[in-house]
């Protein structure tokens, strides 16, 4: 755990309190550089190196997975590793090509690139300068509550559409041959076919397999060991040493360009933009919603705050200094910043190490990956696939609440079956009907007197209780609107028609009302006017002050009464009782 950085140490330049708060401000990443202590730099280098080891196996596979070549992987961690040092307000959180992502990614430029890799290439730094932008102007707007509209339901059935979506595009790596295809039963389809047709390279897939297998079994018993750092060492000094490229006609990476990435500004046509952007908006919203708790919780652990919109902005310029230099759309990454953690990181100098280890390698050691192959590369993006696919998620939500439940499945079926965009749009749509039902037709209850507890309870739950005779004691649990007005007036002409004796007083339990529209304040006028023909007097009680207000200046207390609110359902029922002459029979005082 990182220890909580203090506002000065007297090891850097002096900065004004001007400056120094302009830069916890806008760029917090920085500030805590500019306090940075010596005895830290030991722990962030070794820190860094070993999440070199991790950054570059995995960025390449995950740009593969993008349907992009491997060495944008790593032009894609370089940059946004530097932006969000400057700009990030977490201190070790690890920015990168993300496995979620890369479904989405090539589910959104494939189809637009037409299997022209430049044209691809081109629409992934544009989606990244897209959804960059979304996270800028969501930053900067404080409008970071947008990724509540991905609940839980909605983000487990996605994980577990993108899970299978990456984990059949990956297996024909597996098995020693390509697939071309633009949808996942297309993708199963050809799967099954090279399969049946005997396509499978044994070699392939025994490296494909094993690495996997090593993956998984050194996450299972040995979690410190550097698990895709050594299958994919072991399984490139074997492919370079038997020339298993030449010999076994495996697929290897090969020969990587020398140097850095270039400045290159991505085009694309106006429709292609049109036809990227909602994708763009769905990266942004899913990247902040994931580094927005790991964020919080690494905070927590180390001592510190962190803004959440700022979270927003770090993302935001990440992802476009990723697509102006030859990158795609990144996220932060809930597998590589506990390794940095694990390594002893203390600040975002780790991530800065780490981005010029990989620089040092595509400048002075291109060829050292030449014989990685693809095989292992697509045992490291399944490995990862494994790992955030929430079956027993789902589940649980089945055993709980089946409203929920079949919304993880629409987000399933429509992100694997649909489209990634359409999928997530149309849950959303419907989770946001679900609320409106929900809106529409609120819990409600009669509520009575029961012997030996507190206040007043819903008799439906409480048949033993005792009701207040000529009294309508009726709990709306929902704010007043025009959906349910409607409903709410129905509901309560039904309890004085039902009642046992001759009603007098309806009092309205108002504690959960936060809100009454217009169209609820006539509906109120009419049930008023209703009830007092009947020689009945509406009351309510506990409603707040500002519902209060707002019926006020709608004129609605001018004709219903502006002495007609009691502060607590008990003190409603005491001045009822107070002016009305009832054989309370063997009722004590409330």
């Amino acid at each position: 755990m990182p220890d909580p950085v203090p506002p000065s140490t007297g090891t850097a330049a002096p900065v004004s309190p001007e400056s120094r708060g302009f830069l916890q401000r806008w760029a917090p990443g920085l500030a805590t550089l500019l306090d940075y202590r010596r005895s830290w730099f030991v722990n962030d280098l070794i820190a860094g190196l070993v999440l070199t080891a991790i950054l570059v196996p995995v960025g390449m596979g995950y740009a593969e997975a993008s349907g992009l070549p491997a060495i944008n992987g790593l032009y894609a961690t370089i940059l946004p590793l530097v932006a969000y040092a400057i700009f990030g307000p977490s201190r070790i959180m690890v920015l990168g090509p993300d496995s979620t992502l890369a479904a989405v990614i090539a589910a959104l430029i494939l189809p637009l690139a037409a299997h022209d890799p430049a044209h691809a290439l081109a629409l992934a730094g544009t989606l990244a300068l897209l959804s960059g932008s979304c996270s800028l102007v969501i930053g900067f707007a404080r409008l970071g509550l947008l990724a509540d509209l991905l609940s839980k339901p909605i983000r487990v059935g996605f994980m577990n559409a993108i899970a299978l979506t990456v984990l059949i595009g990956q297996l024909p790596k597996l098995f020693g041959f390509s697939v071309k295809a633009d949808d996942l039963p297309e993708k199963t389809l050809k799967l099954v076919q090279g399969i049946a047709d005997g396509r499978t390279n044994a070699v392939a897939l025994l490296i494909g397999a094993g690495s996997l297998a090593l993956i998984l079994l050194l996450k299972a018993y040995r979690p410190k060991w550097p698990g895709i750092l050594i299958a994919v060492a072991l399984a490139t000094v074997a492919s370079g040493l038997l020339d298993l490229g030449h010999v076994a006609h495996i697929s290897v990476l090969g020969p990587m360009p020398q140097g850095l990435p270039e400045f290159r500004m991505p085009t694309a046509s106006l429709d292609e933009v049109l036809r990227l952007l909602p994708g763009a908006i769905i990266i942004s919203l899913l990247s902040f919603a994931d580094t927005s708790v790991l964020s919080r919780a690494l905070a927590q652990r180390g001592g510190y705050q962190v803004s959440q919109n700022q979270e927003m902005i770090a993302l935001g310029t990440a992802n476009i200094a990723s697509g102006l230099f030859q990158g795609f759309s990144i996220s932060s990454s809930a597998s590589r910043t506990p390794v940095a953690e694990a390594a002893g990181s203390r600040t975002q100098a780790t991530g800065l190490i780490g981005a010029l280890m990989i620089a040092l390698l595509l400048m002075f050691a291109p060829t050292l990956l030449q014989s990685l192959p693809s095989a292992a590369l697509g045992a490291v993006v399944i490995a990862a696939c494994l790992s955030f696919a929430d079956l027993p998620g789902m589940w649980e939500m089945y055993r709980l609440r089946k409203v929920e439940f079949g919304l993880s499945v629409t987000s399933f079926l429509g992100v694997a079956f649909v489209g990634v965009i359409e999928g997530i749009f149309i849950t959303i749509a419907l989770a946001l009907l679900v609320l409106v039902w929900n809106a529409w037709h609120p819990h409600s209850a009669i509520l009575a007197r029961v012997d030996g507890a507190k206040g007043y309870h819903d008799i439906s739950r409480h048949p033993e209780g005792r009701l207040v005779p000529g009294l309508v004691l009726f709990r709306w649990d929902a704010p007043l609107f025009f959906a349910n007005a409607e409903l709410f007036r129905e509901q309560i002409l039904g309890a004085v028609s039902s009642a046992p004796t001759e009603v007098r007083w309806v009092v309205v339990a108002s504690d959960a009302i936060t809100d009454v529209d217009i169209t609820a304040a006539d509906m109120l006028l009419m049930l008023h006017g209703e009830l007092r023909d009947k020689g009945i007097e509406l009351w309510f009680a506990g409603m707040k002050g500002p519902v209060k207000d707002r019926l006020r200046h709608y004129g609605t207390l001018d004709t219903i009464g502006h002495d007609i609110f009691s502060p607590t359902v008990g003190n409603a029922v005491n001045r009822y009782r107070a002016s009305h002459e009832v054989d309370w029979k063997d009722w004590d005082e409330v």
